[in-house]
């Protein structure tokens, strides 16, 4: 199966982080941005996530298939940087103001790329 392959329209993703002190972070997040093999990127807006992995890069995402039953995704992710500016932020912007609203754009202020350490069968 292709690495794009694994993240079907119409699922459900979660991202993990913890700040350096341990403390754990959980937020609802779309599907990847599929960059390459290796990599993966999502916008940000300045919320607990972003700050978290401003501290500790390490981050684990579930991805969730649609439908019934409990078939999906599971990464172990690592941050390599955070873009503020660029074609990838322009187009993440502009996906959030199609699928949620121009008010979510607005508030989209990174671009997180991840190298994608690991991936495993949600079950």
């Amino acid at each position: 199966m292709k690495f794009h392959d694994m993240f079907p329209a119409g699922g459900r993703g979660i991202i993990a982080s913890s700040d350096s002190s341990g403390n754990v972070n959980i937020a609802v997040y779309a599907k990847p941005h599929i960059v390459d093999d290796k990599t993966v990127a999502w916008g940000m807006t300045e919320g607990r996530t972003w700050k978290y992995l401003k501290e500790n890069p390490n981050a684990a995402y579930l991805y969730m298939n649609p439908g019934q039953g409990y078939s999906g995704v599971r990464l172990k992710l690592s941050l390599k940087e955070f873009h503020e500016s660029g074609d990838m932020l322009e187009k993440v912007k502009k996906h959030t103001a199609e699928i949620v609203s121009a008010a979510a754009a607005e508030a989209v202020k990174h671009v997180a790329y991840f190298e994608v350490e690991e991936i495993r069968p949600l079950i």
